[in-house]
């Protein structure tokens, strides 16, 4: 998942975890880590839902101005089908233990 730079912030801070993507399918799973700069994102989880159920407040919560700001970046490519991505941020380092303390800091 990429995310544009003035979002990353938000991100990183705790204060974006959630993300609209329009997609032909999903590109991500649940539990998937994908890379951010130095960190990673976590999916927590993936919905399906209708443009107009994008509402202001999801479109804040997600990092934006307004609901036509999130359209404009999340309308780049050839899909027509809504995604909402709910994901946390794991600070760099975090990820470096053994598997087993892994699974015990996602599932805490």
């Amino acid at each position: 998942m990429l995310f544009t730079k003035r979002l990353r912030e938000g991100i990183r801070r705790g204060r974006i975890r959630c993300s609209v993507r329009i997609w032909t399918r999903p590109h991500v799973r649940v539990g998937g880590r994908y890379r951010m700069d130095e960190a990673h994102i976590v999916v927590d989880s993936i919905a399906p839902i209708r443009v107009k159920d994008i509402s202001y407040e999801l479109a804040r919560e997600s990092g934006f101005d307004s609901v036509d700001d999130l359209l404009r970046i999340a309308r780049h490519g050839r899909g027509d089908n809504v995604y909402l991505i709910r994901f946390h941020y794991l600070p760099p380092g975090a990820w470096d233990g053994p598997v087993w303390k892994r699974r015990r800091k996602i599932e805490s």
